[in-house]
């Protein structure tokens, strides 16, 4: 940044929007693990409905959301209110995502007694609920990560900000997925011995009341968003519609690629949906503690690994650029990935043993840290491609490219959720299966060392291995020839903060009417825009022909003035 920048002040969040952010993400991401992660275990492998039901409800849902996310998108740019863009949707929503995730977990009298594999009604309302959260969810989503964008002109504030927001939604949605099964089995074996009802029943209404407990908690942070949140940076004047919010985002080369990206790598997200079913039946043989405590020793060194790497991108990028971090960090995951799967390969009944563990435990934080790379990264570079946007049109779709992360993660979720359904399928780990699966633990069974369920646990592994390493190995191939590099950028920001002062500037000075494009290209070429004010001896030029009549007039009084004077002198 040169010394005319450096004297331009630059508009950033206070350390306390920072935190009410940072907060407000928190309890956003709490909410969605609710329903994201352990919704769909609830129905497969508590309620009972076929894998292929469950995958087909999932996958419909995500991607006529994930259609839903351009259109939302396009409102949110096009809002204009006091407080902004993005602000009121934050105020507005968490209250209704926070009922529509309860019920979720509830079915207005659809429980069986655990031996129907389909219930139709349980089927359509799980399928209604689900689909309505989604909807739901991203009214709130977009703009919360749109409005990164807009709270500071700085970029390496707004790196900042990206990293520790996407460390803080691992930490807040971390704790859900670690934690809410386990209490949800603890809560459903104790409301087992006190109502006196099924094993199965119990943990229903475990699951329920830990959906409310937890979604009341995301919600009270999730409002610090709404609240505590300023935009400092003004949204540019031009509206468009979604056939045009279509279009910029077809001509924005890097934007695509990020997208095609994302999609390619569709198959990586699915460790985090499979998680709680493997640790559920292969370690912990549905055991609450024992849950726990593999959750947190296997996904532990996920997220350790994630956050650890999350924290140090910004180091990193000091060194290597974007898309040289953001290629290869993925490349490398995939030996992990493939050792997960060798391991099992080489001892399939012994992986709870403490050797196993700590080998486990390192692929998974190898796996974590890559991901974490990555996934800031992805946010850093839809930034970028916001800024790039503007340079290039005058446009401003902060909202509209950040619901293409949403986008990716629900596309995502619902291929790789497809995916998983039509494994558990093939090797009939589904609906009666379950239930028998679930009888063999109750009686004290355990499934890893019984070669009757070996096909069950080795498809486990198998998804959450050999797909996702072959998902980074796709991923890189959209952005291996990336069209924004960083020092471009650089330049382009720099270019846009200048431009965003002269604007001011001129403004200030009652022009309406100024060439934006023209302002760019003074920058760029060093000279002096040069603004149509009208000056005093212009006003003094348009106002000649009043002058000279008002001349005139004070000439003909000076003769009738003259006039009346020779009258007097004759009377006298």
């Amino acid at each position: 940044m040169d010394n005319t920048t450096a004297n331009i002040e630059i508009k950033t969040y206070s350390r306390k929007e920072r935190n009410n952010f940072l907060i407000g993400l928190m309890g956003q991401n709490m909410m969605y693990n609710v329903v994201g992660s352990c919704l769909m275990y609830f129905l497969q492998f508590t309620v009972l409905l076929p894998a292929m039901t469950v995958s087909t409800i999932f996958t419909v849902a995500r991607i006529f959301d994930a259609l839903n996310d351009p259109i939302m998108g396009t409102i949110v740019d096009r809002t204009r209110t006091k407080w902004g863009k993005c602000i009121p949707y934050l105020r507005i929503i968490p209250i209704p995502v926070m009922i529509i995730s309860i019920l979720c977990y509830v079915s207005f009298g659809f429980y069986g007694d655990g031996s129907k594999a389909m219930d139709v009604g349980l089927s359509l309302w799980a399928a209604f609920t689900y689909i309505l959260w989604g909807m739901t969810y991203t009214v709130g989503d977009i703009p919360l990560w749109g409005v990164t964008s807009l709270m500071t002109e700085s970029e390496k504030d707004r790196n900042k900000l990206l990293t520790a927001a996407r460390i803080v939604a691992a930490i807040g949605g971390g704790a859900v997925m670690l934690s809410m099964q386990s209490m949800a089995l603890g809560l459903g074996g104790t409301l087992t011995n006190l109502l006196h009802v099924s094993d199965m029943e119990g943990e229903k209404y475990g699951f329920l009341i830990t959906a409310v407990i937890i979604s009341v908690v995301g919600t009270a942070l999730f409002l610090f968003a709404g609240f505590g949140v300023k935009e400092h940076v003004a949204s540019t004047t031009k509206k468009t519609s979604l056939k045009e919010n279509v279009s910029i985002i077809a001509h924005n080369k890097p934007y695509v690629q990020l997208l095609v990206s994302g999609v390619l790598g569709s198959t990586k997200t699915i460790i985090a949906i499979v998680a709680m079913t493997l640790v559920t039946y292969y370690y912990a043989s549905k055991d609450a503690l024992l849950a726990m405590v593999y959750l947190v020793l296997l996904g532990g060194g996920f997220f350790i690994g994630q956050f650890v790497l999350m924290g140090v991108t910004g180091t990193l990028n000091k060194r290597f650029s974007k898309k040289t971090l953001y290629n290869w960090s993925n490349i490398l995951s995939v030996i992990p990935y493939l050792a997960i799967f060798g391991a099992y390969e080489l001892d399939p009944h012994h992986l709870n043993s403490a050797g196993w563990l700590v080998v486990c435990f390192v692929l998974f934080f190898v796996a974590g840290g890559s991901n974490g790379i990555t996934t800031v990264l992805q946010s850093q570079m839809i930034a970028d491609c916001v800024n790039y946007e503007e340079y290039k049109s005058g446009r401003r779709p902060d909202a509209l490219f950040f619901s293409g992360q949403t986008f990716l993660v629900k596309l995502q979720n619902g291929l790789a959720t497809i995916f998983c359904g039509i494994a558990y399928t093939v090797v009939h780990f589904s609906d009666t299966r379950v239930a028998e699966v679930n009888a063999f633990i109750s009686a004290g069974g355990v499934p890893r060392l019984s070669t009757e369920y070996s096909s069950f646990m080795m498809i486990l592994f198998f998804v959450i291995s050999i797909p996702p390493a072959i998902g980074c190995l796709l991923t890189v191939i959209p952005t291996w020839k990336y069209a924004l590099d960083d020092k471009e950028h650089a330049r382009i920001l720099d270019v846009l903060v200048k431009m965003r002062a002269k604007i001011e500037e001129i403004t200030a000075q009652g022009v309406v009417e100024y060439d934006r494009q023209a302002i760019i290209e003074s920058i760029e070429n060093g000279t002096e825009y040069v603004v149509d004010v009208p000056t005093n001896a212009e006003a003094l030029e348009v106002d000649a022909p009043a002058l000279e009549n008002e001349v005139e007039i004070d000439d003909a009084k000076s003769d009738d003035t003259k006039a009346d004077d020779t009258k007097s002198d004759d009377i006298d």
